[in-house]
């Protein structure tokens, strides 16, 4: 278990790149369960560009914070992350996101940041709501739940909770599972008390471009630094499984989106990575990804194979639960790390420890078919 608040974020070139493990999971009706994609152990340099007094001068200068200690927390993928001290003995955790790998955000620095302050301000306002299971940012002094650093990089500050963090992959116990259902029933059901602050996901395969584009070169070099031969020629290895899974995704969310109805706040990512255990009491963290969409966006990350949790999600929501849309979500999510992987080798870089881990990973998404042989054989047959 990571300590207290030192959490794993998601993002850039994958969601959270934590451990190699394959994660089951239920199927759809008719289609066969599928492991997760597999994950690397991660842990995150520095930010290149970002010098730590501009960090202490901005939480200075937006919440008045006089930092005596700043350390940082070399977890996560998404996000740097530091534990500061103030000068009276206080701690507080602090995130700092590079808005150049915010994709879901935005195309560019000033929309992923319009996006980030819009989950932030969603989150707090659940918090304020009466969710006290949602840990949201602390507001500046002047009532903002993000700051920009400069163009490139914001910060946001954050309490320092008392307690234990999970890592992705498997829930503890089916009680843990179970009680993280129902506060994605209560969290679900606030969906009024927010008003306009969340976005609203839209119901896509996100890196449908950069593997569509990858498939059409992948019999062409790619050059964009030294392992982006070994990326393309992994690709090429499992061209056919990756288009065919592609083309099944964008067929599953067509169907998903026509008959989605009920639209609901989101976390996104409630898997145990964003889950502390604080004395008795469960809270959720991460809350980059919250927005408005069918409940099923954060179901699939909890729900086991045998029903028993989506059963009590219905007692609770009356939402009859689509397994389509948890299947959806599911292979939406793989394929878009696949495309962030493939996109960062395809596109300038180094050998660097972090490439070297991204790669490791790449080469378990990359393999594909043996997760979703239900979904390609069943696509086989449509094909037919």
């Amino acid at each position: 278990m990571a300590p207290a608040a030192a959490y794993d974020k998601a993002g850039g070139a994958a969601r959270a790149l934590l451990r190699i493990e394959d994660q089951p999971f239920s199927g759809t009706a008719g289609l066969r369960r599928a492991d997760r994609c597999p994950y690397a152990a991660w842990v995150r340099a520095r930010p290149e560009e970002l010098e730590e007094p501009a960090l202490v001068h901005a939480l200075t200068e937006g919440w008045g914070f006089e930092v005596d200690v700043c350390e940082y927390a070399d977890v996560g993928f998404g996000s740097y992350h530091w534990f500061v001290t103030e000068t009276d003995g206080s701690r507080s955790f602090v995130t700092v996101d590079d808005l150049d790998q915010k994709p879901w955000l935005g195309t560019t620095r000033n929309e992923a940041f319009d996006g980030l302050m819009r989950a932030f301000d969603a989150a707090l306002a659940l918090r304020d709501s009466g969710l006290a299971f949602v840990v949201a940012p602390i507001s500046t002094n002047q009532g903002e739940t993000v700051r920009r650093i400069d163009s490139r990089y914001a910060v946001a500050l954050f309490p320092l909770v008392d307690g234990l963090a999970g890592r992705f992959g498997r829930y503890d116990s089916n009680d843990e599972r179970a009680a993280v259902v129902m506060l994605l029933a209560q969290l679900h059901g606030a969906t009024g008390k927010i008003g306009a602050r969340a976005r609203r996901a839209e119901i896509r395969v996100q890196g449908r471009q950069q593997l569509e584009a990858a498939l059409r070169d992948v019999g062409t070099n790619w050059a964009g630094g030294p392992m982006s031969e070994p990326a393309r020629s992994l690709l090429a290895a499992n061209v056919s499984d990756v288009a065919a899974l592609l083309a099944a995704g964008v067929r599953l969310g067509a169907e998903v989106a026509a008959r989605s109805t009920n639209w609901v706040i989101t976390h996104g990512e409630p898997h145990p990575g964003n889950v502390m255990r604080s004395g008795e009491s469960l809270v959720l963290v991460d809350w980059d990804t919250v927005a408005l969409a069918p409940p099923e966006r954060d179901l699939w990350l909890v729900v086991d194979e045998q029903g028993d949790e989506l059963d009590a999600y219905t007692a609770a929501t009356g939402h009859p639960v689509d397994a389509n849309a948890l299947t959806f979500y599911r292979l939406t999510w793989e394929l878009a790390d696949l495309a962030a992987f493939i996109d960062l080798f395809r596109s300038p870089h180094r050998r660097t420890a972090d490439t070297e881990v991204a790669y490791e990973a790449l080469t378990q998404c990359a393999t594909i078919r043996r997760r979703w042989n239900g979904v390609l054989s069943s696509a086989s047959r449509s094909a037919r």
